[in-house]
């Protein structure tokens, strides 16, 4: 079926026809045959990821060149791009501009490295390290790092390719190699994500000099305890020692100072394992209702707590709140925070850190509940390009946002459902009464 097709050159229905022809593989084979499979599927794989990274280096020098004919300011020049790659390819913009930076470097300066992730021969993740790997280098020492790699990128798994891309750079420039260091210390932060088991895992980036001296306190104080006769394991200690040095609590388990929960009355007043929905806590995501419950009276224990009241329309939305101002702050800016718990474009995921009117005020647009939505920095920097348009989608207040794209792409993102709400149910009576935000400080 597909070979007159591969005569040729591809079409994009053809492609189409192809994607959905894969859910026909024959499956009545051998084991030998099955093993055969997996091994052409995985190259199938690696094939379309250079398609991939050569269609997104074309589509990135043909707007890039749209917007240099339409008198785009030169710093402005590329913004937008890397968030149509992003919904296209339904992943955050963040990931979408590292594999567009990537695909670029692949495509026209590793083609020795392009060339084996074309035939299948190396994963799209190993090019990838590859490119990374040499993106400070000049050109021409990442055409002699191409070269000289590239026929044994298929023997070497991800480690090895990276210790040797990071090798073959430093010995073709040892002062690029260390300038380099000195750049990736402005690059120190730290971030949260949520890990099973309603746990979290806290990752610091930091020279390194600096992570072995964090470590190899905490491992000390670990040891001092153990000696001491502490019933704890040594990873529990080190754990606990990192909140309390970090938060200046007297133990692990005091009061935050501030954790931002949602929850139904139903949640807040009942008791019991099996009592309430589960509840959203700001920054981390769903959790038990009764772990929502301990978190709050411990906090009541050591500290005042505020309840405030949140009221949900009969579709189970957060209700509307109003102001005169041309920017959502205070009560507004908190509720666009709990109403939406990550940026609203679709796939993006990233924490919201900006508060943005749908339709802008220079077009009319109110500072309301209905026409706000939370974005991350990048998204709202990238809806300003030209050729980006969002409008309110939908009847209820805030439920939808329709994105268009520079190429007439439409995407349409909805905020979650608050606690309380089954999907494709509306809430009932008491479900509906109200939404529990509680802050422990």
């Amino acid at each position: 079926m597909f070979e007159g097709m591969i005569r040729e050159a591809l079409s994009t229905e053809a492609l189409r026809s192809f994607v959905t022809g894969l859910a026909t593989l024959d499956r009545q084979v051998g084991d030998a045959e099955r093993v055969d499979q997996i091994r052409l599927l995985e190259e199938l794989k690696s094939a379309a990821a250079a398609a991939q990274a050569k269609v997104a280096a074309d589509f990135d020098a043909s707007q890039r060149a749209e917007q240099v004919a339409a008198d785009v300011r030169a710093k402005d020049v590329g913004k937008g791009i890397a968030a149509q790659v992003a919904l296209a390819k339904r992943e955050s913009p963040a990931r979408a501009q590292r594999f567009l930076g990537w695909s670029k470097i692949l495509v026209r300066e590793l083609p020795a490295t392009f060339a084996e992730l074309q035939a299948g021969r190396i994963t799209e993740w190993r090019a990838q390290i590859v490119a990374r790997e040499t993106a400070w280098l000049a050109p021409e020492h990442r055409c002699q790092v191409d070269e000289e790699l590239a026929p044994r990128l298929e023997e070497w798994g991800d480690r090895r390719i990276e210790a040797e891309t990071k090798k073959a750079a430093y010995r073709l420039d040892p002062r690029g190699f260390l300038a380099r260091i000195a750049k990736a210390e402005g690059d120190r932060r730290v971030t949260l994500r949520p890990a099973p088991d309603c746990m979290s895992s806290l990752n610091s980036l930091l020279p390194v000099a600096q992570g072995v001296s964090v470590l190899a306190a905490l491992q000390r104080q670990a040891d001092s305890l153990h000696s001491e006769g502490d019933g704890r394991s040594r990873g529990q200690i080190m754990a606990d020692t990192l909140v309390e040095r970090v938060t200046g609590q007297a133990t692990a388990e005091a009061a935050p100072a501030q954790v931002n929960l949602v929850m139904t009355d139903q949640t807040f007043f009942n008791t019991g394992p099996d009592s309430g929905e589960p509840a959203h806590l700001i920054g981390y995501g769903t959790i038990p209702a009764e772990l929502a419950r301990r978190l709050v009276a411990v906090a009541d224990e050591q500290a005042e707590v505020w309840v405030r009241r949140l009221y949900a329309d009969p579709t189970g939305r957060l209700a509307a709140m109003e102001s005169s101002s041309r920017c959502f702050e205070g009560n507004l800016g908190d509720f666009l925070v709990i109403r939406d718990q990550v940026c609203r474009t679709p796939w993006c995921d990233a924490p919201v850190r900006h508060g943005d009117h749908v339709v802008p005020v220079g077009a009319g647009g109110p500072t309301t509940e209905a026409n706000g939505q939370g974005l991350c920095q990048a998204c709202n920097q990238a809806k300003e390009a030209a050729g980006w348009r969002s409008d309110p989608g939908g009847e209820g207040a805030g439920e939808v946002v329709e994105v268009s794209t520079p190429t007439g792409h439409r995407y349409r993102g909805l905020p979650p459902d608050p606690p309380g709400t089954r999907e494709g149910q509306p809430m009932s009576p008491a479900e509906r009464h109200l939404v529990d935000l509680i802050w422990a400080a």
